[in-house]
């Protein structure tokens, strides 16, 4: 039951919009930074479009795609209207008003503070107050997502909560809490500075505090991800989910563990005590628990599918797998991706091998690779599953739609594995221009060319991606009937209430985040004389 497919559809029109600019402005970058590109006269226009890039690939694009997802799974899993539906519109505009908010003053070159707002450079007061619009819209979704849990439960006491719609609203929460950093960094110090009330800004608090939000939201962008493993792919593919106890932990432990542990992004700033930098590495390294768990849960899951197609032996399964569907095709690049990804954060968790890497292209190639390689390529996989009970009307062209995933896969390869390669040999990340003619960095050209190859190669495929949708606006109609998600092999008919409730997990994740980051924030804001001036962009 998809009762407002405007208000979903509007959700992902407006994310995969912003996704085309703000790609379009990736390649550009790439091929201005690269030997084949040209010298830019003048580099400012190349952090206006980082900024502009960052911003709405960190921010907007994927909130919105978990929102729009979110009122999808609630009106589905649960098999009721949405509650709060005028809300949830209040909400999109929100992000909408925000969103034209913050791009201006970027537009103009007045806020080219990338994304992690980069203090003590300071940007107009425009750009944060649209980024603050984007994170109360953003709220909004939350709270009806709990509203319509609850609204559920009374009609349901005592029912297991389905599985889409439990991991659905525990990354709202995660989300929720997620954002609190940012937020108090900008209302407590970046915008009073961008509004003239104070000249001065604590530079490393400000940092802690986007700590706060800098790692944890990658795991808020992996929430749909990891529910399309889980509640899609399976259905998708003619199979079942190996175990509904085993996913359900598996959210919860991304709830619990994946906020503690942003302060190993500070590694190399001194106003943190090497004692609380190593706390978050060691919950950096328990974040790796429920991926693994994810990871064999959701093979097992594919074996399952595999065997109820004619699937035999140890490993001759694999063949049977239906590898002409696109939600297998997405899932196995995904995994890979996913793969490659998070060997590079062992290296980014470690206190002595992050020195290594800190502030190089190893790190813009890990970050892409998980986020613009294993997420969004299930975003698209979400969208095409989604889109005929959105749209009444069939996707028909899959070779097409694979055409698509296969560029995906290979430009995202393409871009990452070369900039894996020369962050090693220490290329700076953020810079403008390298003089590829200077000897000492000459053998980096090649791959950095290659990378900026790459970079094109995902700009058609999400050209094609765009298409895809756009032609299956004007299809031919179609009956996709309801939209349903996958079931457990054993179905279970009661949950422990552990399993089936977020309360205790909430409140462990909010005490493990003031635990580790209580005291550094207290003491950065009680010790005097570390202020330092600010930074206006644009000012002369």
């Amino acid at each position: 039951m998809l009762a407002n497919r405007k208000l979903i559809l509007a959700h992902f029109w407006f994310a995969f919009a912003l996704f085309g600019v703000a790609l379009t402005l990736g390649a550009w970058q790439m091929f201005i930074r690269s030997p084949i590109g040209t010298w830019l006269s003048n580099p400012e226009l190349y952090y206006r479009s980082l900024t502009a890039h960052g911003t709405v690939m960190g921010y907007v694009f994927p909130t919105l795609v978990a929102m729009g997802f979110g009122y999808a799974i609630s009106e589905s899993a649960l098999e009721q209207r949405l509650v709060g539906v005028r809300w949830a519109w209040a909400g999109f505009w929100l992000i909408v008003a925000g969103s034209i908010m913050a791009v201006i003053p970027v537009a103009l070159g007045r806020a080219s503070v990338l994304y992690t707002f980069y203090p003590p450079l300071i940007g107009n007061v425009f750009y944060y107050l649209g980024v603050v619009l984007v994170v109360v819209g953003s709220w909004i979704w939350v709270a009806l997502m709990s509203v319509n849990l609850r609204v559920w439960r009374k009609a349901h006491p005592g029912a297991p909560v389905p599985l889409a719609m439990f991991a659905n609203v525990a990354g709202s929460y995660l989300w929720a809490w997620t954002a609190v950093g940012a937020a108090l960094e900008l209302l407590l110090q970046i915008i009073p500075v961008a509004a003239g009330l104070k000249a001065t800004i604590d530079a490393g608090l400000a940092r802690v505090f986007f700590s706060w939000t800098l790692h944890a939201i990658v795991y808020f962008w992996l929430m749909p991800t990891y529910i399309a493993y889980y509640t899609i792919v399976p259905r998708a593919i003619g199979g079942r989910v190996y175990s509904d106890s085993m996913a359900r932990i598996s959210f919860i432990l991304f709830l619990v563990v994946a906020m503690p542990i942003g302060m190993h992004h500070t590694f190399a700033d001194p106003q943190v005590g090497a004692g609380f930098k190593f706390i978050h590495s060691a919950f950096t390294a328990l974040v790796a628990l429920p991926t693994l768990l994810t990871v064999f849960t959701i093979c097992a899951s594919v074996e399952i599918a595999a065997r109820l197609r004619g699937g035999r032996g140890l490993f001759g399964w694999i063949r049977a797998l239906p590898w002409d569907n696109p939600m297998m095709l997405a899932l196995a690049f995904s995994f890979v991706m996913l793969g490659f990804g998070g060997a590079g954060g062992l290296i980014n968790m470690s206190y002595q091998l992050d020195a290594s890497i800190h502030n190089t292209q190893w790190i813009t190639g890990h970050f892409h690779l998980i986020f613009g390689g294993a997420i969004v390529i299930m975003y698209f996989a979400i969208a095409y599953d989604l889109w005929p009970h959105l749209t009444g009307r069939e996707l028909t062209d899959l070779r097409l739609i694979r055409t698509q995933l296969w560029l995906w896969f290979v430009g995202m390869i393409v871009t990452t594995f070369p900039w894996h390669w020369v962050g090693i040999l220490g290329m700076p990340r953020r810079m403008a221009y390298f003089d590829f003619g200077d000897p000492a960095i000459a053998p980096q050209a090649l791959s950095v060319t290659f990378s900026a190859i790459g970079g094109f190669i995902l700009l058609t495929s999400g050209i094609i991606f765009l298409v895809i949708l756009a032609r299956g606006m004007r299809a031919p109609q179609a009956d996709a009937g309801p939209y349903r998600f996958a079931l457990a092999v054993h179905q279970p008919a009661t949950v422990p209430v552990a399993l089936n409730t977020h309360a205790l997990w909430v409140a462990l994740m909010i005490a493990l985040t003031i635990t580790n980051y209580g005291y550094p924030i207290l003491t950065l804001a009680l010790t005097e004389g570390t202020s330092v001036p600010a930074v206006y962009v644009g000012a002369q």
